[in-house]
């Protein structure tokens, strides 16, 4: 088994197609087809079976996958390290966060890190907590930010910020005052993420403490979809104050401060404590972490 076949087969993996993955590593299809039967030959096991999708792996291709990927971001970050001869940052960083973040302060986090580091390629992806910390334990990313978890990981935990959750309203709903008690949230009209967001599950631990049951007419996973229907409509919403900053700057929507508990998030980046971060990833995550506390979230 040698070492290109594994970055062959990895690269098929994730692209599903042979004409993407050859692409992608500059070689002839011919050329990686070849080696991807050297590979299944010498261990005895097919990995992929081609479909009219494309080339889907089967449960050994999947288990390989799992145990390889690792290998081959540990070699690449190591090669990067080594390969670094100056102060300019090279390589690549994959970085995960959940939406709220990514919707409140990525894009202006990014510029500023790509107009000081042009050489470094960006990886970047939203999702649940839960996924991206599944992502940062197999290798997928270097790192996530994401609301602290309930339960205890195999994963460096590092806190960011605790940050305020904010009663969002729009131009048709009717006018509250700037501070709403918790229980009222339970007579309103509310917008809310489904169960599966980590948000959601953050709110839902306050109404428990209170005892206070919140039934929303309307759930929607996306935030940019909660926040047009807030937008266009009587309905109201949760949401960190990040997340909603935008809006509130240009007076287009109304946040109003929950109270009797006042309502907070804590934010965390997680990273696997056999990987160490390379400079560009710190660097890109040091910009990430700044930005969050410079909107919205008390450092902790």
């Amino acid at each position: 088994m040698e070492f290109r076949q594994i970055q062959y087969f990895i690269c098929l993996y994730e692209e599903g197609s042979v004409t993407r993955a050859a692409r992608r590593l500059n070689i002839v299809q011919p050329a990686l087809s070849m080696q991807i039967a050297k590979l299944e030959e010498e261990i005895g096991q097919q990995l992929f079976v081609r479909t009219p999708q494309g080339m889907q792996p089967t449960s050994d291709g999947r288990r390989m996958y799992r145990l390889f990927l690792p290998v081959l971001g540990d070699f690449s970050r190591a090669r990067e390290q080594v390969m670094q001869t100056s102060a300019e940052l090279t390589g690549q960083v994959r970085v995960g966060m959940i939406a709220t973040i990514a919707q409140g302060v990525l894009v202006d986090a990014l510029l500023e890190f790509s107009s000081l580091h042009p050489k470094v390629e960006l990886s970047l992806t939203d999702g649940f907590s839960g996924t991206l910390t599944d992502a940062v334990s197999v290798g997928q990313l270097d790192a996530a930010i994401i609301n602290k978890p309930r339960r205890s990981l195999a994963l460096n935990s590092e806190p960011i910020a605790e940050e305020e959750l904010l009663l969002v309203t729009g131009p048709l709903h009717a006018a509250l005052a700037e501070t709403v008690p918790f229980r009222e949230l339970a007579h309103l009209k509310l917008v809310l993420p489904t169960r599966q967001h980590g948000l959601r599950g953050i709110i839902e631990s306050f109404g428990q403490a209170e005892d206070v049951s919140l039934a929303p007419g309307v759930e929607i996973d996306s935030i940019s979809a909660i926040l047009k229907l807030v937008l266009e409509s009587e309905f109201c919403t949760v949401l960190p104050r990040i997340a909603v900053r935008r809006q509130l700057e240009h007076a287009s929507l109304r946040g109003h401060t929950v109270i009797a508990p006042r309502l907070t998030r804590q934010l965390v980046c997680v990273t696997h404590p056999r990987r160490p971060l390379t400079p560009a990833a710190a660097a890109f995550i040091a910009t990430m972490v700044r930005h969050v506390r410079g909107l919205g979230g008390d450092s902790v």
